[in-house]
């Protein structure tokens, strides 16, 4: 099942072909496990990435991707670390390699509620701190997150298509990948690491073991506190069922008094299934495998290139909002740099002034275009009006073109921001930042160019 659900979350093999990231409808829905957004083969987002995300979008996100988690909690609590995660799946494979293995023990269990630390800091206090500067930053996935590095960052830049962004690489990337490599290495000799001391989203769901509807509980009545079940367990348990219980049910067979039971017994039928059955949920489960391969390979297009004709207008925002002038990047008839930012995105924010002053020392030779995404953009005028009122900068918002960023994609764009891209006066890309880029690189190209 752990397999299964790792293939289907990760259905657009196209992606991994491309080396692009799918962006279809599907992606407004929470996995229930930890399975990074920017993974190539991802069809849906990230719970964790998601909610620390969902903390400077607004109050309906919040509530929509609040709603969500709480509904998987209360449905299925920790269950889903054992049968849904494919980062769940990922540690237990290398867990069976043949190395010296470290046996739980109260130092183990002390240290399984690091990860309540890591759910209030990363994902909760730092968030919200910087969602209330207007500064988007989902801490755990940029600083913590080994799923992110291994499934989206590590995959990304094994394909050719991206070696541009080998570029953007720095002591960030040099320490996620550290980290990363030491958890990996660790799982071999530690069952389930991350699971037990560091993951946010087991830390949610372990809250609601005691009350989902599914997984396992202990009759009390039947229980001799004889153990054998605690013992036996890889995880930090004190009971099964509680906090520390992923569901996985192996120690409903080891119990002699059978006091561990399955919750909703009544749910599934208790006679033993028959092959018939068996052949009907094996043939189901693979026609919405290859149903999710069809249609993410079908729905992920990249929109239009220029050297296939593109050309279309972006509309102007302004602090008031949409202003009913259009733009087109590669016609202003001057040097033009176009930036592609967000309002959720940090380093885009981080460098807005670079453009604002190279707009503000050049105004008759150098057209500065800030170009928000799609994502989001209703953010932008507000974010305008507080920083940049008056500002020479030309804002202007993308638009979606068969399932992909208009004007981002057919500038080259692919799936990194900041992006920006420099033009001559006749709409000829010639400079390219994947990134953030600096002041002084940016002074230095105008300066070269004019």
């Amino acid at each position: 099942m752990q397999l299964y659900f790792g293939l289907l979350l990760n259905a657009n093999l196209k992606g991994f072909v491309s080396g692009s990231i799918y962006k279809g409808s599907s992606k407004l829905l929470c996995t229930p496990g930890l399975n990074c957004y920017s993974c190539p083969g991802a069809i849906s987002a990230c719970p964790l990435g998601a909610l620390q995300g969902a903390f400077s979008a607004g109050h309906s996100t919040l509530y929509y991707v609040g709603g969500i988690l709480l509904l998987y909690g209360i449905l299925f609590g920790r269950l889903i670390c054992g049968w849904l995660c494919p980062f769940g799946l990922i540690q237990e494979l290398l867990y069976k390699t043949r190395t010296p293995k470290v046996k739980k023990c109260p130092v183990t269990r002390v240290l399984s509620l690091c990860k309540y630390l890591f759910l209030v800091v990363f994902v909760v206090l730092i968030p919200v701190g910087y969602a209330l500067k207007d500064m988007p930053l989902p801490a755990f996935c940029k600083f913590i997150c080994p799923a992110g590095t291994l499934e989206g960052g590590l995959i990304l830049l094994s394909n050719a298509a991206n070696a541009s962004y080998l570029s953007m690489l720095g002591p960030l990337f040099n320490w996620k990948f550290l980290l990363t490599v030491s958890i990996l290495v660790g799982c071999m000799f530690i069952f389930r690491l991350f699971c037990r001391f560091i993951c946010p989203l087991g830390a949610f769901y372990g809250l609601f073991n005691r009350l989902s509807f599914f997984g396992i509980q202990v009759e009390t009545h039947k229980c001799t506190d004889c153990g054998l079940c605690t013992s036996r367990c890889l995880m930090d348990i004190k009971r099964p069922g509680d906090r520390e219980c992923i569901s996985c049910g192996d120690c409903v067979d080891t119990c002699p008094t059978k006091a561990i039971v399955w919750k909703r017994p009544g749910i599934f039928p208790k006679t033993k299934t028959s092959r018939i059955t068996k052949s009907i949920c094996a043939i189901l489960m693979v026609a919405i495998f290859i149903g999710a391969i069809g249609y993410t390979w079908v729905n992920s297009g990249t929109g239009n290139s220029i050297e296939m004709g593109f050309s279309a207008q972006l509309s102007v925002i302004d602090k008031t909002g949409l202003t009913g002038r259009t733009i087109d990047p590669t016609k202003t008839g001057m040097l033009t740099i176009v930036n592609f930012w967000g309002t959720w995105c940090a380093p885009c924010i981080e460098e807005l002034p670079y453009f604002d002053q190279i707009a503000s020392m050049y105004p008759d030779n150098v057209q500065v275009i800030a170009v928000h995404t799609d994502i989001g953009s209703d953010a932008a005028p507000e974010f305008i009006k507080k920083y940049y009122p008056n500002s020479n900068i030309i804002f202007a918002k993308d638009y979606k073109q068969n399932g992909a960023e208009g004007y981002y994609t057919a500038l080259g764009g692919r799936d990194a921001y900041p992006y920006t891209v420099v033009l001559d006066n006749t709409g000829i890309i010639f400079a390219k930042f994947v990134g953030s880029v600096s002041y002084q690189d940016l002074l230095k190209i105008v300066e070269e160019n004019l």
